[in-house]
Formats: C-alpha cells, structure tokens, sequence
C-alpha cells in the first residue's frame, strides 16, 4: 500500500521573476509596420529603451517613424545612419524620442557614450538600431523587437516582429494589445 502523497502548498518563490512571454506580430506592409510604431508609442514611457534588429531594409526605420508619430513628436523620423544619432522633441507633454543608428558603431558602451544615452534615457524614449551588444549597460530594463524578413531577391513585405521585455518594467507589461 502506498503512503498518501504529501499535500502540495503554494510553490517557493524563486527568487528571479519569469520573464514576459515574448509577443510575436506578422506584418504584412510598410503601413501596418508604421501602424506598429505607433501602437508601440502608446505602452512607451520616459526612461524606456527599445532595441530594433533585423536585416537591412527589415523596417526597422519605419517602425521608428511610426513611433515617433505615435508620441507626438517634432520633425521627419528618417534613419540617422550617417549622423549616428537624432533627438526629436515633443510637439506637447510627451517625451522626446532620441533615434539612434548603431550600424557603424563597433565598439560597446564605450564608444556610445559620447551621445550621453546615459544621460538622456530618464528623460526619453530612445530606440537603438543595430544596438545588440553595444548599450544593454544602459539598464536592465528594456524592449527587444527583432525584425525578420524574407532575404534575397524578393518582394515578400512579410515581416516577423518578435518582441521581448526584459527588465522590471516589462515583465508585467502586456505586450499582447500590441497584436492587433
């Protein structure tokens, strides 16, 4: 005869909290990746760092347009590849967004810090393009969306946005009312 099994009581906290699921969005044009951006700017506050992967031409870009019109912000959001980083200041009460192109960056925070991110994040929302590797130091708390696109000779607009709360601030967020 076996021996009754032993009650079971509330599992032990572990001491590290689960993190968010990831979210995961088929985009099927530039338009729907903008309407992204903009349903994005509304779960966004001041102090928020978003980091964008994908290939080249995956509408990292044009997400971070959408954005910045979802936050109400000032002047044309087009890639800063060239001057490396651009801060676009609120048109009302909402936080500047700061863009930032780290495609031709190779080094990590060091090489960064010359943009005073630091400095800028409490402030801001700032999106990092191309920014793996090189500004996780910022803060623990952060928002990956990896961008992911059929590659070669295609004209497929079908994307895969992936995106991941890391951090506090994001593992009670609902990322979900994002997948419209």
């Amino acid at each position: 005869m076996e021996a009754p099994a032993a009650p079971q009581g509330p599992a032990e906290p572990s001491g590290t909290p689960e993190p968010a699921p990831d979210v995961e969005i088929t985009v099927t044009s530039p338009e729907q990746m903008r309407d992204l951006g903009r349903r994005l700017a509304k779960v966004l506050r001041a102090g928020d760092l978003v980091m964008l992967s994908g290939e080249l031409g995956a509408g990292k870009t044009t997400l971070t347009r959408g954005l910045g019109e979802g936050l109400g912000v000032r002047g044309a959001v087009t890639s800063p590849t060239f001057v490396i980083a651009r801060v676009h200041p609120p048109l009302g009460d909402g936080p500047p967004l700061v863009h930032v192109d780290a495609y031709r960056l190779s080094g990590g925070l060091d090489e960064m810090e010359d943009l005073d991110l630091d400095v800028s994040l409490s402030d801001s929302v700032i999106v990092v393009e191309w920014g793996e590797g090189k500004v996780e130091e910022l803060t623990e708390d952060r928002l990956q969306l990896r961008i992911h696109r059929a590659v070669g000779d295609t004209t497929d607009e079908v994307r895969h946005v992936t995106l991941t709360g890391l951090g506090e601030r994001w593992e009670a967020a609902d990322l979900s009312v994002l997948a419209v």
